[in-house]
């Protein structure tokens, strides 16, 4: 067996170029892995990372060996088989020693190879099928948005950050601190040395008394002269911290038609919509509640879990859901205190009467109340009557946006819309 060794030095971030050779080699594997999750994932819950697993036989890697080729020559001590001239089958497997498989019960097995997605890796991977632009991507994977915001003080920093009064304020402490005694001394010390002076006719001791006097008042000048006016000790530098922006609360609605007509399929297509709406969302706001209705000829608010799994059969009254939405907004979420965003997700059949109710119910209730509305339609066939009246609305409100989707790819020209409006308000 050969051995190759690699005595090239580490470059920096050699381990990230690495990570990213391998997740480019199993792009395939981590694909389906993250597609499962996407399936079996809240929206709320879309933003971490995943565990992928890989089956050994995909990573392995090939190995050099030495096969048993030409002519050798060999002494076998103890040989009772062979005789001068006898040919010996080629050894079977090969060169090298290869990997066993497992054949039976009594021979070891290996685990998958598992490693770990982290967010953003996850989140790539998730885009890739939208077809988002690189800019629209790092904005939704990016971190939450900091601002700097003062802290009181520290004792180091950079001298950008001197604060001068509060440096000023303990250098002046400092030094009352550390000249007390030696001050106190010096006044008693001059008290003694003016009494001594103002004597009217002196002692005969008091001329030396009055030298050791002198002696110690300079001395006592000399050790708080040498106190420093300001030492690092005292600086104090400006605490600055970083605190999250605050931002206000929103409410997503996700209305979806769970009829006969709408299939798992069109469900996941659906679910992919929710879930970019939701991360767009969290870039803007920090309290986000999300509220599902499905509708058939009926609506009702029900759990994330129910809302993509449950299917109904009949026919489709679309107006059952816009009014359960009126009334979820008027009673719980008003416009005071609530940023309302709706998306709406379809096949486009609906009563051809309760399409009229629709537009009526969107245009005068409904789109004052909230921030956004956005609908899809998911068909590869002819817009159906929802389509057309849901058209006009687009001429009386700016803030309503409507999507034909086939693919999931079809997805993003609704946010595409949706993030030109933002950077216009």
């Amino acid at each position: 067996m050969s051995h190759l060794i690699d005595r090239r030095l580490q470059g920096k971030n050699k381990s990230a170029v690495n990570r990213e050779r391998f997740l480019r080699r199993y792009k395939s594997q981590i694909k389906d892995a993250v597609g499962r999750a996407i399936k079996g994932r809240s929206i709320t819950d879309i933003e971490n990372g995943e565990k992928v697993s890989i089956p050994v036989k995909d990573v392995g890697e090939p190995s050099f060996g030495h096969a048993h080729g030409g002519v050798w020559e060999t002494i076998s001590a103890g040989n009772q088989e062979y005789q001068k001239g006898d040919q010996i089958a080629r050894p079977k497997g090969g060169g090298g020693a290869g990997r066993g498989k497992a054949g039976n019960s009594d021979q070891m097995t290996e685990d998958d190879f598992i490693f770990e997605l982290s967010r953003e890796e996850f989140m790539n991977y998730f885009f890739e099928d939208l077809e988002l632009p690189h800019m629209v991507k790092t904005q939704l994977t990016a971190t939450t948005e900091f601002k700097n915001q003062r802290a009181g003080y520290n004792i180091s920093g950079t001298p950008s950050n001197i604060h001068v009064l509060r440096s000023l304020r303990g250098a002046l402490g400092r030094r009352i601190a550390v000249g007390g005694s030696a001050r106190k001394r010096l006044a008693e010390a001059e008290q003694e040395l003016q009494a001594l002076l103002d004597k009217p006719v002196p002692d005969p001791g008091d001329a030396m008394l009055v030298a050791e006097l002198r002696k110690l008042i300079h001395q006592l000048h000399t050790r708080l002269a040498a106190i420093p006016y300001i030492d690092p000790f005292d600086l104090r530098y400006s605490n600055r911290i970083k605190v999250p922006k605050p931002m206000t609360q929103a409410v997503m609605f996700c209305i979806m038609d769970v009829s006969g007509s709408m299939d798992e399929t069109r469900k996941d297509t659906a679910k992919r919509f929710f879930i970019l709406l939701y991360l767009f969302l969290k870039r803007v706001y920090d309290k986000i509640d999300v509220v599902f209705i499905r509708h058939h000829t009926a609506a009702s608010e029900v759990d994330e879990e129910e809302f993509f799994h449950s299917r109904e059969s009949g026919g489709t009254v679309v107006s059952s859901a816009l009014h359960l939405l009126d009334k979820i907004i008027d009673e719980r979420y008003g416009a005071a205190s609530w940023n309302s965003y709706v998306a709406q997700a379809s096949d486009g059949d609906n009563w051809d009467n309760d399409s009229v109710l629709c537009r009526q119910l969107l245009t005068n209730t409904i789109m004052p109340k909230v921030q956004y509305y956005t609908y899809v339609e998911i068909t590869d066939g002819p817009p159906q009557n929802l389509w057309e009246q849901y058209a006009q609305v687009i001429d009386q409100h700016a803030h309503f946006a409507m999507q034909k989707i086939v693919t999931p790819a079809d997805i993003y020209p609704v946010f595409r819309e949706l993030f030109k409006k933002q950077a216009k308000s």
